[in-house]
């Protein structure tokens, strides 16, 4: 009896391996959230009274393309950045009185459905303002500031500001007014959400951070 033990454990071990496989296995095999850009323009455009989600328009305008020169334009944007910004306004990373209760009322299917939706929007040419500045901000967008360490904007959003997909943000047609106000925020350290950001802002005068959100601004 005492030797016919050590077998049934082991035999009981293996069963029990096999089932966490199977498990894992189905795991895998769940679908994917399937994205609807329909649902996404109706929460978009009328937000859910229900869940306390409000309409998306209110802020970031029609399609997506904000008018209110600090909340961003979200038409054409970077799905997989959108993900992350509302997830990271659940948090401490960026918390904000408007954008946190919003991110945390809205589910994975909601998130699939505005970047589905928002995806498809084509974002409003912006322009740039100040001539004056307009030429130091093309030359640290293309080449950076080699005396300050500070890398060219366009090795990560692209020489042409729409972003690498993925992995880094459409910046092209932006307002200067909000683009500013995020390269100042991760400079002071109350945007928390890119350390890269925020190495390199603390290195930019505010006149190197106008310079570069009024270039931006003007690429299409």
């Amino acid at each position: 009896m005492n030797r016919a033990y050590p077998a049934v454990v082991k035999s009981v071990f293996v069963a029990l391996l096999a089932v966490a496989s199977c498990a894992n296995a189905a795991e895998d095999k769940k679908p994917a959230v399937k994205a609807d850009p329909a649902k996404g323009e109706a929460l978009f455009n009328t937000g859910d009274a229900s869940r306390n989600i409000t309409a998306c328009i209110a802020c970031h305008g029609a399609a997506g393309n904000s008018t209110i020169a600090q909340n961003p334009k979200l038409a054409g944007q970077i799905g997989p950045y959108i993900h992350k910004q509302l997830e990271d306004f659940k948090g401490a990373a960026r918390n904000n009185p408007v954008m946190t209760p919003i991110a945390k009322a809205l589910n994975e299917q909601d998130v699939q459905n505005l970047i589905a939706y928002l995806a498809k929007q084509k974002p409003a040419p912006g322009a740039a303002k100040n001539k004056d500045t307009v030429e130091l901000g093309k030359k640290i967008y293309r080449g950076g500031i080699a005396e300050k360490n500070v890398p060219a904007c366009a090795a990560c959003h692209s020489a042409d500001g729409h972003g690498i997909p993925s992995q880094f943000p459409r910046l092209a047609g932006q307002h200067q007014d909000y683009t500013a106000a995020q390269l100042t925020a991760f400079r002071a350290g109350t945007r928390k959400n890119g350390d890269q950001m925020i190495k390199i802002a603390s290195r930019m005068s505010d006149q190197e951070i106008q310079a570069v959100a009024d270039y931006v601004a003007g690429l299409k």
